[in-house]
């Protein structure tokens, strides 16, 4: 929900495409949350209402300055951490892997902008009350939850930041759940796919939230495979993603 004091309605429909990056750059709203100013850099994220279509939508506005990202494409300059976001949230939609829904995005030399729709009525998976959650809806969204992140990683892709907190959703009914991936910004490709399962999962077990017991973990793991009942080696690997939570946690 956005507070009264963040509330800023702006309308852009009929701004000309060249006038937008320095209207948003120049925006007075305040900060979500605090700026981050690692690495000689500034970002900062805002929630305001804009105007689009005749319809006010709630959105992010993530800003940055000398913020950069190196992958072997760009080792040397690099690219902005909100373009290389913004180029991972168009790849998972085109995936039909759910994640945000991207609004307006622009770079001018070693600046960037981007925009997002909110994701109103979704909670994170970190805050949810699972007290309120009967076995029925339990079981369908850690099942949800499962399949999701097992066709990420059938593409090949390891989202490398895999914590409940980047997992949003929302209740659609008793059997049914709209999961979005957020913080994509460390999303990669990689060569094997069961890299991506051992970094996402082992992340996603050694974080899980505190009411996630051994049996909805197995649920979760069996969704993931798509297996009623663990083969020997589907054994043996919950068994090792287990065991390389339970190193980081030390």
């Amino acid at each position: 929900m956005i507070d009264e004091s963040q509330r800023n309605i702006t309308s852009v429909a009929n701004m000309p495409a060249r006038n937008r990056f320095d209207f948003f750059w120049q925006l007075d709203t305040p900060l979500f949350e605090p700026p981050n100013t690692c690495r000689g850099g500034w970002s900062g994220v805002s929630q305001v209402l804009l105007q689009l279509d005749n319809e006010k939508i709630p959105v992010f506005i993530k800003r940055q300055h000398k913020h950069q990202i190196r992958y072997w494409r760009h080792l040397l300059r690099g690219v902005p951490t909100f373009e290389w976001e913004y180029l991972n949230i168009k790849h998972l939609r085109a995936l039909d892997i759910p994640t945000l829904e991207p609004v307006f995005f622009a770079k001018r030399k070693d600046k960037a902008i981007l925009i997002t729709k909110a994701l109103a009525d979704y909670q994170s998976l970190d805050e949810l009350d699972y007290k309120l959650l009967n076995f029925t809806q339990r079981s369908a969204l850690i099942c949800t939850i499962a399949k999701i992140i097992a066709k990420l990683h059938a593409h090949h892709l390891q989202h490398n930041c895999l914590y409940p907190k980047h997992i949003f959703v929302k209740q659609l009914s008793d059997q049914s759940w709209d999961v979005r991936l957020i913080d994509l910004e460390k999303l990669r490709h990689k060569l094997f796919k069961r890299q991506a399962l051992s970094r996402d999962l082992s992340c996603l077990t050694r974080h899980a939230p505190d009411n996630w017991s051994r049996t909805d973990q197995l649920r979760f793991f069996k969704a993931y495979l798509g297996q009623n009942r663990l083969t020997p080696a589907a054994k043996t690997l919950w068994h090792q993603i287990a065991v390389k939570a339970a190193k980081k946690r030390r």
